[in-house]
């Protein structure tokens, strides 16, 4: 009796549970298709499903920046986005900036200058840093800090972070002036 109970419950808990939703992202430069249900965050739906955990989990809040990711080329927090609102766009990880073995201009600033400690916030700080550089707003270290305040480091590497994405921009520049 208790089996039978027991299989009617799950029945019914799975007769109320939305249909999951078909998504389709280009993450990396791969295109993937997910079978995932409607609340799957991007963050989750990148960690969970297809197994990218370069980029962490902190606040869930969009406080942090831990979870920071390029949609369109535009940093996002993924934490607070839903994967099914981003259905279409192209996703870039830290896993996905390295060419090859040829790392990111600013991922190897990063190593560069030491622009980490215990690693846990790097990936968003490099993704975070990379659509800055994009943006093409930040001039000055005060530029850098203030656009990137959404990003914290616990660990406090701030001035060695914001050295790398000085290095990243000349690098950009030079390579722009080609």
């Amino acid at each position: 009796m208790d089996d039978k109970l027991a299989g009617e419950t799950r029945e019914r808990v799975s007769a109320s549970l939305p249909a999951q939703s078909s998504v389709t992202l280009r993450v990396n430069g791969v295109e993937q298709q997910l079978k995932i249900a409607p609340w799957t965050t991007l963050l989750d739906a990148l960690r969970e499903y297809l197994y990218l955990t370069g980029m962490k989990k902190g606040c869930d809040h969009r406080q942090c920046g831990a979870c920071t990711v390029l949609v369109n080329g535009r940093r996002i927090n993924s934490c607070l986005t839903l994967a099914i609102m981003q259905d279409g766009a192209e996703v870039t990880t830290i896993e996905g900036l390295a060419k090859g073995e040829a790392l990111h201009p600013l991922q190897q600033a990063f190593v560069d200058h030491d622009a980490f400690q215990c690693g846990y916030c790097t990936p968003g700080q490099i993704c975070s840093g990379v659509g800055l550089i994009a943006e093409g707003r930040a001039k000055t270290a005060d530029d850098i800090r203030e656009l990137m305040s959404g990003n914290i480091c616990r660990c406090g590497a701030y001035p060695n972070i914001v050295a790398a994405v000085e290095q990243a921009m000349r690098a950009t520049d030079k390579r722009a002036e080609r």
